[in-house]
Formats: structure tokens, C-alpha cells, sequence
């Protein structure tokens, strides 16, 4: 059984309870936050929290390969970071997050201090993956493009924080009263939309506040699925099984994208062609091939985010 993406959840980690029942909460990936939710006070007994449910889990996840184990960071400018790495590394998660990335440069920071940890440690090299959370200043959302050209190998997806950005411009919300996003979020987010499938990496959508509204969680992740993201945040379990289900692929998708697969593969050579008295071409081809893959990497077997070692160093 492989490891799927769809569904991100975020737990602070100084929550002894909300770590207890994070595995069965039918997440993805659980996400140990030991940044925004996790006080100054609060950071060492985070570490050591985090660190005895990696080592708790490290076996059982090995072996099955159904939940993946991440860690968010506290940022490169927070003096803390070599701390949390101090703490997590030694229990090999599957990657960490990095939030307030200001450039492809903060991430190749990371990774050398990662290597290092690696290497001290004993743990695969190169296997620890990286995901930056860009844009959270108004600096750094205009460099996200250079991420699509400058990704360290680690990286293997790039996520947004609305919240983050709204707070470092002072500014006072991140919806509109329809709920839709504002100008500034709407911008980030396709900037880190775009640079992850430029890249070649998965695009991870930021969560739903509203946990306690099911129907605009929904609305959120189907849209974010219809926008080419690959998974989403969660804040809470609530959220997950509505995430899950907006990220999988549904019988007559897979029915439609297999048609459309199998009417090319029998006219190689055509542009376009007929279906179900449509037209189609190989936009639609291409769609029908994220599908089935779709269903391929959540559905037997799961994208393999702990990918075999890198050969080249850091």
C-alpha cells in the first residue's frame, strides 16, 4: 500500500490529545506543526511530542506505507529550526515543510542543513523531502515563479499560506464576503499553482478555516481540485473525509478519461476526434491521463513520497 496526498493535516505540536488521534483520522499525511500553532513557551515540549509520535509511528508506517509523517518547521529567520531538526531527524519523516520561504535559496539552506542531519544521523541520504510555503510576505510572493526554474531536487510540491500574507500586509481578511478569494490571495495562489506543474511538483492548496462548515470545505477542495491542485490542507479531522472524496477520482471519470485514453491510443496520429458525439483533442488526452493517474497514485498504491534516495548530495 502506498502513500497518497490528498488530504494534509495540520497538528499543533504541543497537543498530546490531537497527536493521540491523528492516525486515525483517516489523513493522508499528518503534518506535526511545531510553528504558528505552537507558542514560544510551547516549542520544546512540541519537540519532544513530535519526536515520540515519529519514533512511535516510524515501524508501522515503514511497513505499511499508508500515512505519510511531515513536520512544519519553524522558519529559517526563527533561530529555531536546528532545534526542530535536532528533534525530528533522528525519527526520519518523510519530509518537512517550510514555511515563509523567501526564495529558492531559503530552500537550498534547508536542504543543506537537512544533509547534514542526514548524514550525522545514519538516515537515507537525500530521502528527507522539502515543501516550501511561499509567498507569505509581499517579497517573497513576487519570487514564486522562480521556483518553477530554481526547485532544489528535495522539493517535491509547493503550498500557500493566506493567512501568512494577510498578516504580514495588515490586511484584514483573506475571503470576500462571498467568500471568494481576495485579489492578493488569488494572486499567490496561482502563482504557487502555476510554478508547481511548471515545476513538476504537486500543487498543495491551503486549508478551509471554516472547519465546521462541510459544504464550504467541500466547495473549497472541489475547487481546488477543478483548479489542478493535487491535495489540500486540513485544519481539522473534520475536513478529511470531504477532502479525500473531492480528490478522488469517481467512477465515471475514470470510465471518461480510459474512453478518451483508448480512442488515441487507436488514432495515434489525429489532433482530435470524435467521442460521444463530442469532439475532443489532446488537451482532453492529457486530463484523462492526470485522471487515471489520479486513481493510480490514491487508489492502488499512492504517490511514492518517499522516493528512493538522490544521488547528488543535498
Amino acid at each position: 500500500m502506498g502513500m497518497k496526498s490528498r488530504s494534509w493535516l495540520l497538528v499543533p505540536g504541543n497537543s498530546e490529545e490531537r497527536l493521540g488521534t491523528a492516525i486515525g483520522t483517516g489523513a493522508d499525511i499528518v503534518v506535526i506543526d511545531l510553528e504558528d500553532t505552537v507558542p514560544v513557551s510551547e516549542k520544546a515540549r512540541a519537540r519532544d511530542l513530535a519526536a515520540g509520535w515519529l519514533s512511535a509511528h516510524r515501524q508501522h508506517v515503514i511497513e505499511q506505507q499508508r500515512m505519510g509523517r511531515w513536520v512544519r518547521l519553524n522558519s529559517m529567520e526563527s533561530g529555531h529550526v536546528r532545534e526542530d531538526l535536532a528533534a525530528v531527524m533522528p525519527f526520519a519523516p518523510d519530509g518537512v515543510i517550510l514555511p515563509k520561504a523567501t526564495g529558492p535559496e531559503t530552500v537550498r539552506q534547508l536542504a543543506s542543513e537537512v544533509y547534514e542531519f542526514e548524514q550525522a544521523l545514519g538516515v537515507a541520504a537525500n530521502s528527507t523531502r522539502i515543501m516550501p510555503v511561499v509567498g507569505e510576505t509581499p517579497g517573497a510572493a513576487l519570487r514564486i515563479a522562480e521556483y518553477a526554474s530554481s526547485a532544489h531536487q528535495r522539493v517535491v510540491g509547493l503550498t500557500w499560506n493566506a493567512a501568512g500574507l494577510s498578516a504580514a500586509m495588515g490586511g484584514q481578511a483573506v475571503r470576500t464576503l462571498q467568500g471568494a478569494w481576495s485579489d492578493t490571495a488569488r494572486f499567490v495562489r496561482v502563482q504557487a499553482l502555476l510554478s508547481a506543474h511548471a515545476g513538476d511538483v504537486m500543487a498543495i492548496d491551503a486549508p478551509f478555516d471554516d472547519f465546521d462548515n462541510e459544504a464550504g470545505t467541500n466547495i473549497a477542495a472541489q475547487g481546488a481540485r477543478a483548479d489542478g491542485f493535487s491535495g489540500m490542507f486540513a485544519i481539522h479531522p473534520a475536513q478529511i473525509a470531504t477532502i479525500n472524496a473531492a480528490f478522488t477520482p469517481s467512477v465515471e471519470e475514470l470510465v471518461e478519461a480510459r474512453d478518451v485514453v483508448a480512442a488515441f491510443e487507436g488514432n495515434p496520429h489525429v489532433g482530435s476526434l470524435p467521442l460521444r458525439g463530442r469532439m475532443i483533442d489532446r488537451s482532453h488526452l492529457a486530463l484523462a491521463r492526470r485522471t487515471i493517474a489520479m486513481f493510480e497514485r490514491d487508489g492502488r498504491g499512492g504517490e511514492d513520497l518517499r522516493r528512493q534516495p538522490i544521488l547528488r548530495p543535498a
